[in-house]
């Protein structure tokens, strides 16, 4: 019998679910999760870093400051990934190990969760917490003329919708105050999770898909980015970087694609944390740390 599709060629959830679950593409979900928990709080107790540093007015609306060892260093901004609804800034500060060894300052953002907030809002605080790097950074010993932003999954998503953002008109910074982005196992087209197990939680509407989608608003910008995602991950996370990255192209943008071989979901972030991982050494290059 013939169903109509729900998403391109999948007309079940189940089919859905299955290239958008990341936790059944890996042999052991939490040892994933006791990774980061774990070499993140080695990260706080060997760098030197500032918690909890307001940039919004709720609560949720916090960023972790891992400074470089010298003054106007480059800045790497990481938003992490959750689907939008889990994990806070404290399960990722290991992200910082292997940049803050190249002489990058990172910051790890934190937000608000669906379903507290729908994902519109979580967009806004990601703008306003780059908005605010971008605006004191350099009272903190980073160079403001030297920030890339990047992000994982979900994070992914929302480094992908600051490279949009119009930042003359609505935040009164230049055009594109973003010198770099690295986009890791992204979702660049929310459509899908509307036929997805998240439905429930995140709460996708036709709106929110149009005006949140990376892929639907790019325009023409002079940020570089790297699209990447693990090599071991669904073709769905590989057919949704492959198209962000052509329509970045598309729009006359610099882009390089590229899978990372043998990593699933989860460890396609684990180069942050080794300093000569190509991961590490694209941030510090692109930004031109000397």
């Amino acid at each position: 019998m013939w169903m109509p599709p729900l998403y391109r060629d999948f007309t079940q959830q189940a089919q859905i679910d299955a290239q958008y679950g990341t936790q059944q593409w890996v042999a052991d979900p939490e040892a994933e999760a006791r990774h980061f928990i774990e070499r993140s709080a080695f990260a706080r107790e060997q760098l030197r870093c500032t918690l909890d540093i307001p940039f919004g007015p709720t609560l949720d609306e916090t960023l972790d400051i891992f400074p470089a060892d010298r003054p106007d260093a480059p800045v790497f901004v990481f938003i992490h990934g959750g689907y939008w609804r889990a994990n806070t800034s404290k399960e990722f500060s290991c992200v910082a190990l292997g940049l803050q060894d190249c002489g990058v300052t990172t910051v790890v953002i934190n937000y608000s969760l669906c379903p507290k907030v729908r994902i519109d809002e979580i967009t806004r605080q990601a703008r306003a917490a780059v908005a605010w790097v971008v605006r004191n950074i350099d009272r903190r010993g980073g160079d403001p003329r030297r920030i890339a932003v990047g992000g994982h999954s979900a994070g992914g998503h929302l480094a992908a919708m600051c490279l949009q953002t119009r930042w003359a008109e609505e935040y009164g910074l230049p055009r594109d105050p973003i010198a770099a982005a690295v986009l890791v196992s992204g979702l660049y087209d929310l459509e899908p999770l509307r036929y997805s197990y998240l439905q429930p939680l995140i709460q996708l509407d036709e709106r929110t898909v149009r005006q949140c989608s990376p892929l639907f608003a790019v325009r023409p910008c002079a940020t570089p980015a790297l699209v990447t995602w693990g090599g071991a991950e669904s073709d769905e996370f590989a057919r949704q970087a492959a198209s962000f990255h052509a329509a970045w192209s598309k729009a006359g943008n610099r882009s390089e694609l590229t899978a990372q071989a043998g990593a699933h979901h989860f460890s396609a972030i684990h180069g942050f944390e080794h300093s000569s991982s190509p991961l590490c050494q694209w941030v510090s290059a692109t930004l031109g740390n000397r």
